[in-house]
């Protein structure tokens, strides 16, 4: 750096330290604020650009640049508050590497091009991929962070103009088996409660989620209701590493990884066993099955697997349970059997209130839908689900991958409403879409895995990326970053800055970054959340949902995609509600999301329906039913007795430990956006490992020392940590993801769950070496 611009940034910060002072409260960008004081700014409100939470950011802009955040007090999710992410989060857009044109490979460089240059590149190609090889060699694969807009687009593109169901999103990464698991047990999808369940309850129990650094704000609440009722409310961490929600709970229980499904059965024999089912809402609305066994983990290409259910009566349910007493459970789990005891004692007590809590811990697991399935047992066998203060309650990571990818359905066999096999689904949306049923393909094709497994292949020749970095966060990751790179192979990337994926893309598209369009998102209690575009995108950066319409044009779909740039969220969003039409799933007008900081759906006559299938709330249920899983033909919700299966690769005499990743609190996932907002990455610039004090003093590791990590697939180098915010047990360490220059998915296994399709990033085996 000159002297002269050594200089000047150092006045630039100094400002933004006298700003920040003189207004409490107001997180401000690095430059671009100087002399900037809050009289001078402009708020406007944005849902939060990171996580699943949903926070309510107030946006302050001046002279065309967002340039300060600070929470919104008139946001019923985060009530004014914000995590260091999103307090920060402006400070991305300015990111010096920003992609602010189109880039094109020529001659195996990436040289660059107008972006309507890249835009005619792109349906020239797909439409000669199709005519070359058919409608299902070319594949779109988006994300939970795409907008509504964005994925209902993909979705009409994908499967009512091209004929494919080459359609996927990075949630089937991480919240696939919370949509099996809500379907198989009650018929229908996301959570019957709301996040003013947590001003309800009594009783927080944790399965596997570090809330305290993954859902802060929401964690911030749950410890302010036991700040409130001291000696009431509890707070229960189940978890394989000690973690700072662990240090912040009442209780916290350590489990041997992939156990939590034997909990889950030992807390249901000890309810029946102590005589606290709810034995009048048992009756009335449940039924009780069981399923395939031996189902196995989907390691192998062409897997396939389709569950079968049968009835079973209560009697088989509790000869099914015998064998998971908290003796059997302690001896496989490691949790001592009078805790398991105890933690059932918690749900079976009639007077106390219960709200279960999850996240990837229980999601990413090769038996991920039983896991949730489990979790679900409980609150039915108790009657504790669908009331304020009682329900289980699956968090998501990303800011719409319930919005867009779960509701919208941007998945192989979803449509926006209803699924590709059904009939009377495809004629539905054909009808809305404005195009012939028969160009909806009836047969799903590729999930995420199998689809990147296709790519590789060669069965898919086109693969178009958008607001997702896969060649970061996919298990097993040499193969599929290798598959990309083959030849006869082309790569479509949209993304913001520069990233492992785009590094082997054919074509970089840029595109515009949150407030730099309108939008919208929905988030893990069904609220669907609109954001303005505040600022202009820089260069010629565009939209996803005009970049996929620019496309969708020129390979002659003008038809299907009419709207006006200048209105076309409106005009999207108001087609996409007539797929939700009623009062299952009616979502709040358009004017009124512009109005508040979000609306919970189903929204029926003005009002938002905040638990659903009890007859006291939800507008749906049939007078007199009292409660009603209308998602169900029957209207009853299913407990399953599904078994504890060992995991696909565990410790053994070569790879001794357990591996598990995650993520940390000052980076979202994969870390391309946080790690380049300067606080953030300087708090925490790259990955580590985590090692428990007892192996470190056996294998002779220093804290900040090399370790190297090896599993069947891969190695990778980093720095120990010991003692710090984590603490795994002896013979597991703990590694986040978020670092591009670490990788750790180069370790991982892709084996899932074959009900959800979802792999498992938590378990698999490792060789611990001192460097």
């Amino acid at each position: 750096m000159e002297r002269r611009d050594f200089m000047k940034n150092a006045a630039l910060t100094s400002a933004c330290a006298a700003a920040a002072a003189m207004v409490p409260g107001v997180s401000f960008g690095r430059v671009q604020e100087a002399g900037t004081t809050d009289r001078g700014l402009k708020w406007h409100k944005a849902p939060c650009r990171f996580c699943g939470v949903g926070c309510g950011m107030l946006i302050g802009v001046a002279s065309g640049k967002a340039i300060a955040v600070k929470g919104d007090p008139a946001s019923s999710v985060s009530r004014g508050l914000g995590c260091v992410k999103g307090l920060h989060s402006v400070q991305m857009l300015y990111a010096s590497d920003r992609f602010k044109q189109a880039f094109v490979k020529k001659n195996g460089q990436m040289v660059p091009v107008p972006i309507s240059e890249a835009l005619d590149l792109v349906a020239s190609k797909m439409q000669e991929t199709i005519d070359q090889y058919g409608k299902d060699s070319v594949a779109l694969y988006g994300s939970g962070q795409w907008t509504i807009p964005d994925g209902y687009v993909a979705s009409k593109f994908m499967k009512g103009c091209i004929g494919t169901n080459n359609l996927e999103a990075n949630a089937r990464l991480c919240m696939a088996s919370a949509v099996t698991g809500f379907l198989t047990s009650f018929g229908a999808d996301e959570p019957m409660g709301c996040y003013d369940d947590i001003e309800q309850t009594d009783t927080f129990v944790l399965w596997g989620n570090n809330m305290a650094e993954m859902h802060p704000v929401l964690f911030s609440r749950c410890l302010e209701q036991r700040r409130r009722n001291p000696g009431r409310v509890k707070i229960i961490d189940l978890t394989t590493r000690t973690t700072r929600t662990s240090r912040a709970a009442d209780e916290s229980f350590l489990f041997r990884p992939q156990t939590d499904l034997a909990i889950a059965n030992a807390i249901c024999h000890e309810i029946i066993k102590n005589g606290q089912v709810n034995a009048e809402f048992l009756s009335q609305h449940v039924n009780i099955m069981k399923g395939k066994t031996n189902i196995g983990y989907g390691l192998e290409d062409h897997f396939k697997f389709k569950d079968e259910t049968t009835p079973i009566d209560m009697a088989a349910y509790q000869a099914f349970l015998a064998d998971y007493t908290p003796e059997k459970v302690e001896a496989l789990s490691g949790v001592p059997a009078r805790d398991l005891r105890k933690l059932a004692a918690l749900y079976g007590d009639p007077n106390r209130k219960v709200v279960s809590f999850w996240c990837m811990g229980t999601n990413q697991h090769t038996r991920g839908t039983w896991a949730n399935n489990l979790i679900y047992n409980i609150h039915l066998l108790t009657g504790k689900i669908s009331k304020p203060g009682n329900g289980p309650f699956s968090l998501t990571g990303q800011p719409s991958a319930c919005g867009t990818v779960r509701e919208v359905g941007t998945l192989t066999h979803k449509l926006p409403h209803g699924v590709v096999m059904k009939k009377k689904h495809r004629e539905f949306a054909a009808q809305i879409w404005g195009v012939p049923v028969e160009r909806i393909s009836a047969k799903p094709s590729y999930h995420t895995v199998a689809m990147f497994r296709a790519l590789d292949r060669g069965d898919i020749r086109f693969m178009w990326t958008q607001v997702t970095n896969p060649y970061q966060t996919m298990p097993k990751l040499k193969r599929y970053a290798a598959g990309a790179k083959k030849d006869g192979r082309f790569v479509v990337v949209s993304d913001v800055f520069p990233t492992p994926t785009t590094a082997v893309a054919d074509v970089i598209l840029p595109a515009a970054c949150w407030i730099e369009r309108e939008g919208l998102y929905g988030n893990s209690e069904r609220r669907t959340q609109h954001f303005d575009q505040l600022i202009d995108p820089p260069g010629e950066a565009m939209s996803d949902t005009w970049q996929l319409i620019e496309v969708a044009r020129r390979m002659g779909f003008t038809k299907e995609f009419p709207y006006a740039e200048e209105t076309h969220i409106q005009e999207i969003y108001e087609e996409y509600c007539r797929h939700h039409a009623g009062l299952k799933h009616g979502l709040a007008p358009y004017d009124e999301l512009r109005k508040y900081p979000g609306l919970i759906w189903p929204y029926v006559k003005g009002k938002e329906t905040k638990w659903c299938y009890n007859e006291k709330y939800d507008p749906a249920v049939k007078k007199g039913s009292g409660f009603e899983f209308y998602g169900k033909g029957d209207g009853k919700a299913v407990i399953y007795a599904r078994p504890y299966d060992p995991a696909p690769e565990e410790p053994d005499a070569d790879y001794p430990f357990w591996l598990c990743t995650g993520r940390v609190l000052e980076h979202w996932h994969i870390g391309s956006m946080t790690q380049r907002i300067p606080v953030l990455h300087q708090a925490m610039p790259e990955a580590y490992v985590e090692v428990n004090p007892e192996d470190a003093r056996r294998m002779g590791l220093v804290d900040g020392g090399e370790v190297r990590l090896t599993t069947r697939r891969g190695t990778i180098v980093l720095k120990a940590k010991i003692n710090g915010r984590g603490n795994p047990v002896p013979f597991s360490v703990f590694v986040p993801f978020f670092d591009e220059n670490k990788m750790s998915n180069d370790l991982t296994l892709d084996a899932y769950c074959p009900i959800a399709k979802q792999p498992d990033y938590k378990k698999c085996a490792v060789k611990v070496e001192r460097v």
